[in-house]
């Protein structure tokens, strides 16, 4: 440096340490994580009453899987898909449980 003021805001000849810290897609609260699966199993509940058996063998298989805090994630996201997509097929009626299963896709970080 022969002699130059060095000015920290010009961008010349700075030197320290940048950090960068990344611990992953931020968690849902528990309460807001366990309101939206209690949402969601109390729409599929209602709904379950308008879908076929075979639908509804479907639904009572996932609700489980959903509601585990202990279901692998990949499990989780394939029980949530079945569940939105047997809601989206029932038209007006599922829309509600179709909108809540992708609110929590959201929230579990799968959308």
């Amino acid at each position: 440096m022969s002699g130059d003021i060095v000015n920290m805001y010009d961008g010349n000849h700075n030197v320290g340490i940048i950090k960068h810290q990344y611990a992953g897609p931020a968690q849902p609260a528990p309460q807001e994580l366990a309101d939206a699966i209690s949402r969601l199993t109390r729409l599929v509940g209602e709904l379950r009453e308008q879908v076929t058996p075979a639908a509804a063998q479907v639904i009572d298989d996932s609700l489980p899987v959903i509601a585990s805090g202990s279901s692998a994630p990949q499990e989780r996201h394939r029980a949530l898909v079945a569940v939105a997509t047997i809601a989206a097929t029932v038209g007006a009626l599922g829309v509600p449980a179709a909108e809540a299963a992708d609110k929590l896709l959201g929230l579990l970080g799968a959308l």
